[in-house]
């Protein structure tokens, strides 16, 4: 097999792969919005979950505040207590835009927040139209430079019984801990357990043949690490999952950011999610607690709300870095983000490998990590050439043995592996590369694709983000360029006319896909396509200095 039908396999892969990744998006469509909430023949049996009210949540109160830290700045509705919006202040909506982007967020059509409140027999949060409106000693509340946390009471006084619900933020970051200090004076025992959900609209997910993207609910329990649940899920069927050791999370992810509730140590905790006209929830229902008159209790979740950042998020919950989901080659794809985020910026490398410094430029990490890959695939390389250059020399005898067997093809096939024994030729031995370099390219793709590191990162010049298209081009037209001439430089033995206009067409056909991929895996592409040439030209000299000739 000579290098141009591997080009064509490498398309063939390719198209496979852009193609399987359209049907999983055909095969479960994003849901259209519903006007009616589910029914209850569909319900599942009786949760913890189901005392909380089906009423769609109200607006916004007039009265909120903002709480701001290095990395965050949160609206939270003194009615409730819940988190409207939530902006990321390091990271920007758009490309050279000064707003940051806004992950949570109120408004018409399109409603994403996250709501937690105090349900059961005596629950304050029991109705979406009478939720405690709590009193709060400032209207906004900062992160100072000298101080690593902020804490934020809210407090609410009703029936004897004292309520304070406590925002506590950190410097650095995305987690928010949400506590409840409840103190029973009401002479009776009072009960209450905690709920803590996002609600988001249902919509369509996005994204692109080139670029798909997932928007929906996820969630990870002690039997299952990581599991989508889409919104279409959502609307066939009501989730609901025991966690007797209380250790899971629920979340809403989209590209690049994810918004997830964590219990914290609650055993019998319960995770849904429900439908809510065009509504979706995904949460956590924590178990009752009977608190004695006299008495006080806590309840405490954590609310992550920011990008996806795989360390911090793994610190935060077991399995909530997972959210980062780089598809079925996860064990390629992980990785190889480690060592490029390594070479980028230094650090430690798989806990045996500590150096401080890293280039500081994600394009040029992506080209030394090419590098890395193409020269570990060297040996290889070099027996896939030396294959083929034996398979060519031994074409004369091919053909002979095809002109004296005739149509006989069982004993042209027993003759011809005779012949490849006796010469020492593998007729695979030029596909090992290939297959290699197929899931490494795949792998990349999900890396590159799902990294928010990457976004808005710039390279030089024109590529101002390497998670983007280029704007105008010249990469994906480079790498075209690259593959004709790796294509001109290869020797072939296709006599067939259709063959060698497929093979003619070829790098137009991979220019035309790649003019959508992302720019750093195009780079990844054309700096491959480069270290190839120089490679082939290296070990086309060696071959011929043998009497293996490569034309």
């Amino acid at each position: 097999m000579d290098s141009q039908r591997n080009i064509l396999l490498i398309a063939l892969a390719l198209v496979s792969f852009l193609l399987f990744q359209q049907w999983q998006v055909a095969k479960n469509p994003a849901p259209q919005p519903v006007e009616q909430a589910q029914s209850s023949s569909t319900l599942p049996a009786p949760t913890l979950a189901d005392d909380l009210d089906p009423a769609p949540a109200q607006q916004a109160s007039a009265k909120t505040i903002t709480v701001t830290t290095d990395v965050l700045t949160l609206s939270i509705d003194t009615v409730g207590g819940d988190v409207i919006t939530a902006d990321l202040n390091q990271y920007s909506a758009e490309l050279d835009s000064s707003d940051p982007f806004v992950l949570l967020k109120n408004e018409p059509g399109h409603q994403f927040i996250a709501q937690s409140g105090l349900v059961g027999p005596q629950g304050i949060d029991l109705s979406s139209s009478n939720r405690p409106a709590y009193s709060v000693n400032a209207d906004s509340f900062t992160l100072e430079d000298d101080q690593d946390e902020l804490r934020v009471p809210m407090t609410y006084q009703a029936n004897g019984l004292e309520y304070t619900k406590t925002f506590i933020v950190k410097r650095g970051s995305y987690a928010v801990d949400v506590e409840y200090d409840v103190v029973n004076n009401s002479g009776n025992n009072a009960t209450f357990g905690m709920y803590a959900h996002l609600r988001q609209n249902l919509m369509d997910a996005g994204g692109s043949i080139t670029m798909p993207t997932y928007r929906g609910g996820a969630y990870s329990t002690e039997d299952t690490r990581y599991k989508k649940y889409s919104f279409d899920d959502m609307q066939d069927r009501n989730l609901s999952i025991n966690l007797p050791d209380g250790q899971g999370w629920a979340a809403m992810i989209q590209h690049y950011f994810a918004s997830a509730w964590i219990p914290r140590n609650e055993p019998g905790t319960n995770l849904y999610t429900r439908v809510i006209g065009n509504l979706g929830d995904i949460g956590v229902r924590m178990p009752n607690k009977t608190i004695a008159t006299g008495d006080s209790a806590k309840f405490n979740a954590t609310l992550w709300v920011g990008p996806k950042l795989q360390e911090e998020m793994a610190e935060t919950a077991p399995n909530l870095d997972l959210v980062v989901d780089y598809g079925w080659l996860w064990f390629i794809a992980k990785p190889l983000h480690t060592f490029l985020s390594f070479i980028q910026s230094g650090g430690e490398l798989f806990g045996f490998i500590d150096f401080p410094y890293g280039v500081g430029n994600w394009g040029l990490a992506i080209i030394l990590l090419t590098f890395f890959i193409r020269g570990a695939m060297y040996p290889l390389t070099k027996a896939q050439y030396t294959s083929m250059a034996k398979m060519r020399m031994l074409q004369p005898k091919l053909q002979a043995m095809r002109e004296r067997i005739g149509d006989d093809r069982q004993r042209m096939s027993q003759e011809m592996m005779e012949l490849y024994k006796k010469e020492k030729v593998n007729p695979l031995g030029g596909c090992l590369p290939l297959l290699l370099q197929m899931p490494i390219f795949i792998a990349l793709y999900w890396a590159l694709m799902e990294s928010v590191e990457l976004r808005h990162s710039p390279f030089f010049g024109w590529i101002t983000d390497l998670s983007a298209q280029d704007p105008y081009y010249i990469l994906p037209l480079l790498m075209g360029a690259s593959m004709f001439l790796i294509q001109k430089m290869s020797p072939t033995t296709v006599t067939d006319p259709m063959q060698q206009k497929i093979m003619t067409f070829m790098p137009v056909l991979f220019t035309g896909f790649f003019l959508f991929f992302p720019s750093g895996l195009v780079l990844y592409w054309l700096v491959s396509n480069i270290v190839t040439l120089i490679q082939q030209t290296l070990i086309y000299k060696a071959l011929e200095k043998k009497g293996l000739h490569s034309k």
